[in-house]
Formats: C-alpha cells, sequence, structure tokens
C-alpha cells in the first residue's frame, strides 16, 4: 500500500531541503539523479513508498518533459500536494539555474571555456560509470525476475541504443500490453481517440515560432515547445535544442551548442538545465531567465494536474499492471541510454578506466558520495587530456 494516505515521516522542509542539496551536488544527468531519489527516499530515508515513487516515475516517464524533475515536483506532491510539489521543483532547479547562468557569463566574459574540455574528457567517463550504476539498481528493484517485464525492458533498452532517442508510444505501448495480459479490462474505452490525440501533439508544436516576434518572445515559444512536445528523459531534449538553436534560429554556433551540452553534463542537477545556458548566450540573464521558466513550466503542469488522478485511481489491478508496464520500459530505455551516453563519452583507453574505477568503487564502497568521484574525475581530466592531446 502506498504512504501517502499516512501522516508523513518528514516535514516539507525536510524534503525541500534534500531536493536542493541534491539539485546541488547530484551529477549523472537524470538516469542517475532518479536513482538517487530511490536510494535515498524510499531506500534510506523511507519518506517515500516503493508504490508512490513507481507512480511517479510512470507518470515522469509518460508527459513530455525532463524526467528527474519530474519526479521530483511529483514526490514533493505525494504528502504536501501544490504547496510540496512547487517548492520542491523550485529547489532541485535553482541550484543548477545560478551555476549555468555563471558559467554562461565566464563563457560570454572570457570568449569560451577552454578547461571544459579536459573537465568534461574526466567527468564525462565518470558519469557513464554512476548512472550505470543506478541503471543497475533500478532493475533490480522494479523489473525483479519477471519474465514479461524483461522482456519489456530489454526490448526498449535495444531501441534506445538502435535509435539513440526515446520512442514515447512504445511507453505506452508497455503499460498498455502488461495491462491488457494480467489486469483485462471489461471494456477499453476511448483510448483509440486518446492515441489520435497523442499522435498530434507533436505536431502542434510546430506551428508555434512561425511568428514574427521579439528575441525574448521567440525564446519563450521554442523553449516552451522544447518543454511540452519532447519527451523522455533531459538527454532527449538535446537533438531537439540542436535543430531550433543552431539549425533553425541560428542562435548558436555549432561550438556554442557542444559547449553548452558540456556545461550540462559537467554541472549537478537536470541535464535540461542546459537551456539556462544557452538562454544566457542568445539573450543575456532576461534570455536565461525566460528560457528555463518556459522550458519547466509544462513539465510542472503535466505532473500536477494528472497527479490527483494518478493517486485517487493507482491501487486498481489495471492501473498497477499498466505502471508496471511502463516502469519497466522507462527503465530499459535508461539503460540504453547509459550506452548511448557511453559511446560518446567513452572515446579512449583512459576515459574506459575512469568509468570502470568508477563502477567499482561504487560497487565496493556503498556510501561512497558521488560529488567525490566527480572532483576526482575532474581533477584527472585536467590533468590527462592535455597530456593525451600533446
Amino acid at each position: 500500500m502506498s504512504n501517502s494516505t499516512t501522516t508523513p515521516p518528514y516535514t516539507l522542509w525536510q524534503m525541500v531541503l534534500y531536493m536542493l542539496r541534491l539539485g546541488t551536488l547530484g551529477f549523472g544527468g537524470p538516469v542517475a539523479l532518479v536513482g538517487y531519489m530511490h536510494r535515498d527516499l524510499v531506500e534510506e530515508r523511507k519518506w517515500v513508498s516503493e508504490a508512490d515513487y513507481k507512480e511517479g516515475l510512470a507518470l515522469s516517464q509518460l508527459a513530455p518533459g525532463p524526467l528527474a524533475a519530474q519526479l521530483a515536483i511529483y514526490l514533493g506532491y505525494v504528502h504536501y500536494r501544490i504547496t510540496g510539489a512547487t517548492l520542491v521543483g523550485l529547489a532541485f532547479v535553482i541550484p543548477s539555474f545560478l551555476m549555468v547562468v555563471a558559467l554562461g557569463w565566464a563563457y560570454v566574459r572570457f570568449g569560451g571555456i577552454s578547461w571544459m574540455q579536459a573537465v568534461f574528457y574526466g567527468v564525462g567517463a565518470a558519469v557513464i560509470g554512476i548512472i550505470a550504476m543506478s541503471a543497475k539498481k533500478l532493475t533490480e528493484k522494479s523489473v525483479g525476475k519477471d519474465k514479461l517485464l524483461w522482456a519489456i525492458y530489454l526490448l526498449l533498452a535495444a531501441v534506445t541504443v538502435i535509435t539513440e532517442s526515446e520512442i514515447a508510444w512504445l511507453f505506452i505501448a508497455a503499460g498498455v500490453l502488461v495491462w491488457l495480459l494480467r489486469a483485462p479490462p471489461k471494456w477499453l474505452g476511448k483510448g483509440g481517440l486518446n492515441s489520435v490525440a497523442l499522435t498530434q501533439v507533436p505536431m502542434a508544436g510546430s506551428l508555434f515560432g512561425t511568428t514574427d516576434v521579439s528575441l525574448l518572445t521567440q525564446i519563450g515559444l521554442f523553449f516552451a515547445k522544447a518543454g511540452a512536445f519532447v519527451f523522455g528523459s533531459g538527454l532527449a531534449i538535446v537533438p531537439f535544442l540542436y535543430g531550433g538553436t543552431v539549425t533553425e534560429h541560428q542562435w548558436l554556433t555549432e561550438k556554442q551548442f557542444v559547449d553548452a551540452v558540456a556545461v550540462a553534463m559537467i554541472t549537478p542537477g537536470p541535464v535540461v538545465i542546459t537551456v539556462g545556458f544557452i538562454g544566457y548566450l542568445v539573450a543575456g540573464l532576461p534570455g536565461a531567465t525566460v528560457a528555463a521558466v518556459a522550458t519547466f513550466l509544462p513539465c510542472y503542469l503535466f505532473t500536477v494536474i494528472p497527479a490527483p488522478y494518478f493517486k485517487k485511481y493507482g491501487k486498481l489491478p489495471g492501473v498497477i499492471a499498466f505502471v508496471d508496464g511502463i516502469t519497466a520500459a522507462a527503465i530499459g530505455a535508461i539503460t540504453g541510454s547509459v550506452i548511448v551516453i557511453a559511446k560518446r563519452s567513452i572515446v579512449d583507453i583512459p576515459t574506459a578506466v575512469i568509468a570502470l574505477i568508477t563502477v567499482a568503487l561504487l560497487w565496493r564502497f556503498k556510501k561512497l558520495q558521488e560529488p567525490v568521484i566527480i572532483a576526482a574525475a575532474a581533477v584527472a581530466g585536467l590533468v590527462l587530456y592535455p597530456l593525451l592531446r600533446s
């Protein structure tokens, strides 16, 4: 049973402070961040039940927008409703937003960030180890020995590796499959109509950006579209951002965009916060603020609006089966994304060694803090990268 109906074993401010800390020190992108939340809030502190966590993960995967931010917002909602969701969401996002704005200022002021490639060389490899361990724990906890869920998990992992993207309708299909096999409904309702409507949503997004408006308004519309119509983890937004900021609007050069992605990977918190860096390069602090608000507001609304219905109907057998299917698909996609990211971050023997050492340390020392590994990897990158490129 969910513990969301009982007196919470923590205060709202304890949860806000936890998310503030996670947003400040949580490295590794969406895969690692959802793993940290499970480890800290479900396993160790027992503030959130396994059922509530699974519901939050499923809803976050179903809705468009950044996975980790949506899960944080949902976990804030579990016991403290709208107030909790709002404060937790802000606490999770603001630290990394301030960091990327500061990096954006330094980037503009000093003409690029030459040391970033060296840092990313080490940190990118360590991040692979961190998210691999997070994916392992999520797999063991949520998929277990269930053969049907394993089949879904492996299929989504393979699709993610092959396509290098996360296909939203496959998550829904996985949930429907498990629902039909394990808790078949007496009637199917209007699911077909809803599916047709969903296929039209990305097309509706193309209507934005055609209006000749001011730069800040263009930024707001573009990043609102990114937040509202891009499914999957924060990593899934990168191709979309490239198409809009480099190809369509030509706000950034290729090098600036690559640097923006590097900023997302070497800063803690949600990967999507790179929109703040991009917005700063385009239009200074106002651009950064508009880009961040426009990106995260849709994901906030897509989490808190359906949340009450998830809570109300979440214990029905059909809903449980649907959530199980989506969760298995989500974790499969997360595992596949480890391989996709690894192909970009593991580029030679030293980076492979850094990733393997990270896995070994996290396997051996369960209480080892990830920021310590990230700091060590950054130092290794600063030392090794100039030597290997000289």
